[in-house]
């Protein structure tokens, strides 16, 4: 069963989105919809910090919380913050393909020497550094984990809709993450 679902029309939007605002979501990003005018948000979205993901959104729209690899864990206060006071009934978290935030060990080195380089820092500092909060913020496969952070999020806060999403960097599009 393929995971990614892409949205072309409407009728790609998944039933459990429809006439929502993860639906509005896609169809302003996707589908060109025209922007309407909002004076509150009307959701909360998770995104990676990415530099390469530009959401198409009118003004207003939403919440957005940025964190690598839409990494939401340590987040929470902000999010019951957009539920509570805001008023926020639905939530899209947004990986996206080619996140940093896979398979840190990998890029060990490049991030230690970027901060003796870079930020000036002691090499065991930021070895220290590095190995100390990498387990917090590896998250594994982009697509399992939006859908086991969209999990979680819905034990959390049930009655809040949320929906796992990914951004694909080479076409800028959003797709749907079907669950298990």
């Amino acid at each position: 069963m393929d995971r990614i679902i892409k949205v072309q029309t409407t009728d790609d939007i998944l039933p459990q989105f429809r006439n929502s605002p993860i639906s509005l979501l896609l169809e302003y990003h996707n589908l060109d919809r025209p922007y309407e005018t909002y004076t509150s948000a009307q959701m909360l979205i998770g995104m990676c910090m990415d530099n390469r993901k530009h959401l198409h959104i009118p003004e207003n729209f939403a919440y957005i919380i940025r964190s690598g690899g839409a990494n939401l864990r340590y987040s929470e206060f902000r999010v019951s913050y957009a539920i509570a006071v805001g008023g926020v009934k639905a939530i899209a978290l947004i990986g996206h393909n080619n996140c940093g935030m896979v398979n840190l060990m990998a890029r060990r080195k490049l991030f230690i020497d970027g901060l003796v380089e870079n930020a000036g820092w002691p090499k065991e500092e930021a070895e220290d550094h590095f190995y100390h909060f990498e387990p917090m913020h590896e998250i594994g496969n982009e697509v399992d984990f939006v859908a086991s952070e969209a999990k979680r999020m819905r034990l959390r806060y049930p009655k809040i809709m949320v929906a796992p999403m990914l951004y694909n960097v080479n076409d800028n599009l959003l797709y749907q993450v079907r669950e298990d």
